[in-house]
């Protein structure tokens, strides 16, 4: 069964076909006239481990946390019920 996920540039992808994450970094963000646009945050997610399998993914700390719940699968109902 595939589990699509929104990316935070609109794009989808099956978190069940994602194999890795990558570390999160942050780096400042500048648009094209040089003002500052705050910390931005990536990610890397791969569906393999060739270089054309990976997709590096930007994004604000809310939109990187809410796409790597959703792919570790926090959202899951087994993840939400209670231990007995």
């Amino acid at each position: 069964m595939q589990r699509w996920v929104k990316l935070p540039d609109g794009r989808f992808i099956d978190a069940n076909s994602i194999v890795f994450v990558g570390k999160v970094d942050s780096f400042n963000r500048y648009d094209e006239d040089g003002n500052d646009l705050g910390i931005a945050y990536s990610v890397n997610l791969g569906t393999g481990f060739p270089r054309e399998h990976q997709i590096n993914v930007v994004g604000s700390k809310d939109e990187i946390a809410v796409l790597l719940r959703n792919v570790l699968g926090a959202n899951s109902s087994a993840a939400q019920s209670p231990a007995t």
